[in-house]
Formats: structure tokens, sequence, C-alpha cells
């Protein structure tokens, strides 16, 4: 069962489930995650900054490889660094935050993250306002 907490009614159910619940049972609250737009709007942007002529590290990036490298910097950037160690076969692997389990605001904050980062490396966002985000 999960409860969004809009209303005092449904407040008060949230209660009345947690006193019934049998015993063992377990309660989570938690900020919403991040929204299905929030994160349609931040693949865009990856899309558009890949498809842009910017390289990193003297390569053209793909999308995932963009929305690697947007996390990370926003991780530093908001002090929730990640971890660089050596993988299984003596690769190095960067461990970083999750967008998945981003909440909404810290969705936003990786977003305009972003934004700024493509506002200043002159990337037009072109399918990002196909779909909508920007007008």
């Amino acid at each position: 069962m999960r409860f969004t907490l809009i209303s005092p009614r449904v407040r008060q159910n949230a209660v009345n489930a947690i006193l019934e619940a049998p015993e063992g049972y377990t309660v989570t609250i938690a900020e919403p995650k991040r929204s299905l737009d929030q994160n349609a709007f931040f693949h865009a942007i990856c899309g558009d900054i890949a498809r842009s002529s910017v390289k990193w590290a003297g390569e053209r990036r793909t999308l995932d490889q963009w929305k690697n490298l947007l996390i990370s910097g926003h991780g530093v950037v908001t002090n929730n660094k990640g971890e660089v160690l050596p993988g299984l076969e003596g690769e190095f692997v960067s461990i970083r935050e999750s967008s998945a389990r981003m909440g909404v605001k810290r969705a936003a904050s990786l977003i305009e993250y972003s934004l700024a980062f493509c506002a200043t490396h002159d990337i037009i966002l072109t399918d990002t306002r196909r779909q909508g985000f920007l007008r």
C-alpha cells in the first residue's frame, strides 16, 4: 500500500493502515522520486549534447556517457561526490549516485546543472525543444 500525503484525510488513512498492519511490516516515509517528465527532459538534454560537436577528453560522447558525466559533475558541485575505484578486472569504475533514485528536487537540480553546461558550451537544445520542454 502507498499513500501520497496530499490531504488530512489521506494522512489519516495512512495512520489507520499503520495501526492495522501486522507485526513485522515496515513503513517508509520519503520524498517523491523524480517524475517521468524530469527523466525525459534530462535524457533529451543528454541526447542534444551527444549530437552536438562538443567533445570530452578528445572524443564525442554518447547519450549514456553524457548522462554519466553530468550526474558525476553535478554530484561534485553539490557535494555528493562519487568514487573511482579499481574494478574486478583492473579497470577503473566510477561509483556515483543513481538518477533513478533521485527525488524531485535533486532531479530538478541536475536538470539546472545540465542546462547551465549546455549554455556555457553553446549547445543548441533541439530535441529538448522539440519534445516541448523548452519554449
